[in-house]
């Protein structure tokens, strides 16, 4: 990931341990899908909990690895709305 935008040099990482945010947005995104999916495929289908737990075990351990590009994202995305830090060198520079 670039330190800073190309465009306007927003700076993405603000400081160090900035993106731990994002992990706790990749877990949330995690359990929002699997534990769902687990009582789904339960009621709906003729799956084992034995099945069904090694396939969402599987899905837990590969979705974050898929998810964490998106997570930093939207967490760059939130705090970039919520919290804006006016510095000068976080300003749009019109070229």
């Amino acid at each position: 990931m670039r330190p800073e935008c190309p465009q306007c040099r927003l700076k993405f990482e603000r400081e160090q341990g900035f993106f731990v945010g994002a992990i706790y947005l990749n877990y949330g995104a995690t359990v929002a899908v699997a534990v769902p999916g687990f009582f789904i495929l339960n009621y709906f289908t003729e799956i084992s909990v034995l099945q069904q737990l090694l396939l969402w075990g599987a899905f837990a351990a590969v979705f974050p690895l898929f998810f964490f590009r998106y997570s930093r994202s939207l967490w760059l995305s939130l705090v970039y709305i919520f919290v804006p830090d006016e510095t000068p060198s976080h300003r749009v520079v019109k070229r």
